[in-house]
Parts: C-alpha cells; sequence; structure tokens
C-alpha cells in the first residue's frame, strides 16, 4: 500500500500540474482561459482509450508489467510539456500524456481486489486515492520553488513539467521489480499469511459465483454500471474545475503573489488528506457504501457555490474552499467500492474501467467548459456555479445505485 500510495502521488501531480503552472504558463505564452481549459481536460479524452482494457489487462495478465509500462510512458510524455510553444503543442502532449497514463487507476483498483476482501476495501481504497491530495499537497510548494528557477534561461514552469516527469520513469522501473501480483506470489509473507489471504479472497468469489455467473459485458450493460459512471462523470467535472482553478482563484481572491497563491493551494488539500482517511475507516466499520459517497458530492457542490459570492473575504474564501475539498475527498473511497461487491473477477474489472472511461469524460467537459464560460463572460461566480451544480447531480444520481442495503 505505501508503494501504490506513492505511484499515485507521482500520477495525480503530473497530471494536475498544470494547475499551478497555469499563471506563469499562460502569461508567456499568451494562452487564453478557453485554450488552457480545452487543454487541461483534453487529457481525458486520451485517458478513455486504455481504461477498459487496462483494467482487463491487470485482472487476466499482470499488474506489475502493466503498470510500469504506464509508469515509463507518461513520465516521458509529461516531461515533454516543458517543451511546448503554441496551443497544439499543448493539446497534442496533453492528449498523448492521457492516453499513456489510461489504466493505471482502474488497473489499480482492480489489483487491490487481488488483495483486500470486500470488508476491508475502502480503507485500502483510502490509502491509495489519498494519493490525490497528498500529490497536490506535495506538489504545490514543489511546484512553486521550481516556478522560481531559471536554469539556462530556460522558465521555472518549464522546470516544473520536465522534473515532476521524471520520478514516473524511474518509478516505472522499480515497479518492474518490486511489485508482486498476487498473495501466492508473495515470498516476503509467511507461507501461512500466504494461504489464509488467497482463502479469504477465494470464498468471497465463490459467494459472488454463487450468486449467479456475470460476463464481461452483462456487467458493462448493468444499470448501476452506468449509474456510477454518470456519479464520476459530474463528479470530475467538479472537481477538476476545483482543482485547476484552485491556484487561480486564491490569486484572484487574496491578491498575492503567484507562488504565495500556490503555496496558500496546499491548504484545502490538507484537510481532503485527513477526510479521505476517515472516510474510508467509517465507511468499512458501518459496512455502508453509497450515502458515505453521495452526501459529500451534494455537500461539495453547496461549499463551492457559497465561495464563488462575491464581496466575501479571503479567510471566508479560503475557510469554503477547505470545506470544498473536506466532502469531495469523502467521495472516491467508499464510491470504489460500490463496483466490486456484486460482479466476478473480470465482470468488475471491466465495470470498473467503464466507470472510469464514462467518469473522465467529466475531467475533460469541466475544465473546457469553465474555461469557455470565463472567456466569454469574464465572470467567475457564473463559471463556478457550473461544477457546483455538477457536484450535486453527482450526489443525487449515486443514490438511485441499487445496493444490498436498498
Amino acid at each position: 500500500m505505501p508503494f501504490v500510495f506513492i505511484l499515485y502521488i507521482i500520477s495525480y501531480l503530473d497530471r494536475a500540474n498544470i494547475a499551478f503552472a497555469k499563471l506563469s504558463m499562460t502569461a508567456e505564452l499568451g494562452f487564453s482561459e478557453a485554450v488552457f481549459g480545452f487543454g487541461a481536460g483534453i487529457f481525458f479524452l486520451g485517458y478513455l482509450l486504455l481504461e477498459i482494457p487496462g483494467a482487463l489487462i491487470v485482472e487476466r495478465w499482470s499488474a506489475r508489467k502493466w503498470i510500469a509500462r504506464i509508469l515509463i510512458s507518461w513520465g516521458l510524455c509529461a516531461a515533454l510539456l516543458g517543451f511546448i510553444q503554441t496551443p497544439t503543442h499543448f493539446y497534442v502532449v496533453r492528449f498523448i500524456l492521457g492516453t499513456a497514463e489510461a489504466g493505471f487507476f482502474p488497473g489499480i483498483i482492480v489489483y487491490l481486489t487481488h488483495w483486500f476482501t470486500s470488508r476491508d476495501r475502502a480503507r485500502a481504497f483510502a490509502v491509495f486515492i489519498v494519493g490525490i491530495p497528498a500529490s497536490l499537497l506535495v506538489g504545490a510548494p514543489i511546484s512553486s520553488l521550481f516556478l522560481q528557477v531559471h536554469w539556462f534561461g530556460v522558465s521555472g514552469w518549464r522546470w516544473l513539467f520536465i522534473l515532476e516527469g521524471l520520478p514516473a520513469v524511474v518509478f516505472g522501473i522499480i515497479t518492474l521489480f518490486y511489485l508482486t501480483d498476487y498473495p501466492h506470489q508473495a515470498t516476503w509473507l509467511a507461507e501461512d499469511e500466504r494461504i489464509w489471504i488467497s482463502a479469504e479472497l477465494e470464498q468471497e468469489k465463490q459467494r459472488i459465483r454463487r450468486v449467479g455467473h456475470v460476463t464481461v459485458w452483462q456487467g458493462l450493460c448493468q444499470k448501476n454500471a452506468f449509474l456510477l459512471s454518470v456519479t464520476l462523470c459530474f463528479a470530475n467535472i467538479g472537481g477538476y474545475a476545483f482543482i485547476f482553478w484552485l491556484p487561480t482563484t486564491i490569486h484572484r481572491i487574496s491578491g498575492l503573489s503567484i507562488r504565495a497563491s500556490t503555496a496558500w493551494s496546499t491548504l484545502p488539500f490538507l484537510v481532503g488528506f485527513i477526510t479521505i482517511i476517515l472516510s474510508g475507516r467509517m465507511s468499512d466499520r458501518t459496512g455502508e457504501r453509497k450515502r458515505h459517497a453521495a452526501i459529500p458530492l451534494v455537500l461539495a457542490g453547496v461549499f463551492l457555490a457559497l465561495s464563488a459570492i462575491p464581496g466575501q473575504s479571503f479567510p471566508r474564501v479560503l475557510f469554503l474552499l477547505c470545506m470544498t475539498a473536506a466532502v469531495f475527498y469523502a467521495f472516491p473511497a467508499p464510491f470504489w467500492v460500490l463496483p466490486t461487491l456484486t460482479l466476478g473477477e473480470s465482470a468488475a474489472a471491466a465495470s470498473v474501467g467503464l466507470i472510469n472511461c464514462i467518469g473522465n469524460l467529466g475531467g475533460f467537459l469541466g475544465p473546457s467548459l469553465i474555461g469557455y464560460i470565463l472567456s466569454r463572460t469574464h465572470s467567475y461566480p457564473l463559471a463556478m456555479l457550473f461544477p457546483s451544480v455538477a457536484f450535486m447531480i453527482g450526489g443525487f444520481t449515486l443514490l438511485a445505485v441499487r445496493t444490498e442495503g436498498g
């Protein structure tokens, strides 16, 4: 778990560090809000391509080899962002970066089901998914330092992309030798531990099979898979709009420097780091998943809308942004347990891939539409109303998912 946690920190930072580079990059290259938003979002169009195949590859072949491939290729692509000159360069490299990283998140979710039974998965997923706020918590101060350097006459934002892309390549090579695909292959466990874990997981598989065999295609066609996909899509519309414009929001409200605004951006992610762990523990302790995920999404919409009301002081807006992060990051851990509860191995893997595939359309739509709205209207409150409503729609959609408890 510590290793996959580190991998997700690297993954999320390489897709989201454009939030920290935005102010300097757009000023130097003359990019509009619409150009930035579309470039930020086009990552997710590339990301869609290998979501389902990637999850199935992890289930049927090897998580270790597939994840290593993903890390090395996306690290090289992330570094290429440091060499862009035009909007076209920006769009192409972000699209390729998304393609290179595709399959990583659903692959890890499927991989963790090889090690943890359903009663422990929310906590396991929380340890992995906490890499999201952790990456931004760590990435903000590091990125603010990189923004100040001008080695060899090259701008700091370019060094930010280059230096933050290299760890993925290094850890990709380490993954190939370090990660273990299944408990029975774990030589670092005692034999009785390997037998016990394997037996527990096999009993759970047999319980699911007794309910009835579900094919990959049937898993993809289930109503729950559709509802979970729609939920994640709206959650990502709100989430990525929140993340990509957070430093800009703080800079606009506070009047602080770019470096100081980037540093203040760490505070909401620190709060999110805490709540994601607490949410996973509470969900596992109660055994309830749906409401633990749905209610935080609705509340995220409320807090984000309140933060966009004009005329508020910087401390008040920062508090509301922290509350938005707190409830939003309580959502993912219980949410990702839901598709693994009733489906067999391959069907669950395909379902996770589908949910992440459709869900990440929100990662394209959110930044693209926010950039368009800001470019056309220059109204920040209006622009933030869109992701706020998206959060709420996602939460109410999730309540329609049928679980064993109702």
